[in-house]
């Protein structure tokens, strides 16, 4: 399990009063240390998180644990959507606050909720958005909408893929309250802000529905104790070491039969005299030119 560093304040907006700061970190440390010892979280980022600017988090949807989940495992406090309403009510309100919910009104257009979610990203906060639009039913990953495309598209910010797997067993949407389980989240690569721009909107839906779609599946072998599939760079500098050593056996082979046949003595001829028919000194044998191969014996 890869190890996030301690929650800092490099990103938080300048609002976050001190009792903000104080209670966020202390929440932190406490559900942490209880998200590992109750539901057993595990996590794995494929690159580095990047610690400023703005991002937006493109995450499965599987309970209403997500959001706390992703806030646990990240190095940078994230943003997540909640209802308007909510903010209503008293101290819950100040406390989703403080945690950097980001209020939106159901009852108004998309486009409202749009502009609030772009204004937060320019301003560079990392904002979580759930693509599927609503929890899982059967704890499978649903179909992706296309909503945020448009969204990361006129903020101009990097994406960041990931799969939730076990938190829907932990907590589905019909069960009251949580129970014990096993959780796995599985971070891909970052899409550039660079590569967003340059896609249309279908073409970047499809590329993050593919990259979700492989990251559950490797987050579901991997929380069942599946091994891991080593990394695109790691995989092909294994493929380029085996072919090397490969090459270097038959090249090694072919100068051992090489040698064999230079140093062959020809047919005795008829003796002249008593004695023995001089026998050429063999060939030198030359080095096999990858390092770590012993060149071929001489022969006998």
């Amino acid at each position: 399990m890869t190890r996030a560093a301690e929650p800092d304040h490099a990103d938080i907006a300048p609002t976050h009063t001190l009792f903000g700061r104080m209670f966020y970190d202390t929440l932190w440390v406490l559900c942490r240390n209880l998200g590992v010892a109750v539901f057993g979280i595990r996590y794995r980022f494929a690159e580095p998180l990047p610690r400023e600017g703005g991002l937006l988090v493109l995450s499965s949807h599987q309970s209403n644990l997500d959001p706390l989940l992703l806030g646990l495992v990240c190095e940078r406090r994230l943003s997540s959507l909640a209802r308007s309403s909510l903010f209503q009510w008293g101290p819950f309100g100040a406390i989703i606050a403080s945690l950097d919910a980001i209020p939106i009104d159901r009852e108004t257009s998309s486009v409202a909720a749009m502009k609030t979610i772009i204004r937060k990203l320019r301003g560079g906060g990392a904002v979580t958005i759930f693509p599927e639009g609503t929890r899982t039913r059967d704890g499978k990953l649903g179909d992706v909408q296309s909503g945020f495309a448009l969204v990361a598209k006129r903020a101009g910010v990097p994406i960041l893929p990931v799969a939730i797997v076990g938190a829907w067993e932990c907590w589905p949407r019909t069960r009251l309250l949580p129970l014990p389980g096993r959780i796995r989240l599985e971070f891909g690569p970052v899409i550039p802000a660079a590569d967003v721009a340059a896609m249309d909107g279908s073409t970047l839906v499809a590329l993050v529905t593919q990259q979700l779609t492989e990251l559950d599946a490797a987050a579901r072998r991997l929380r069942d104790g599946g091994a891991a599939e080593p990394s695109p760079r790691r995989a092909a500098f294994t493929a380029a070491k085996s072919a090397g050593r490969r090459r270097a056996k038959e090249s090694s082979g072919e100068e051992t039969v090489a040698s064999g046949r230079a140093t062959t003595p020809p047919p005795a001829e008829p003796l002249a005299s008593a004695e023995p028919p001089a026998i050429p000194a063999p060939l030198p044998v030359p080095a096999a030119s990858i390092e770590g191969l012993s060149p071929p014996p001489p022969p006998a």
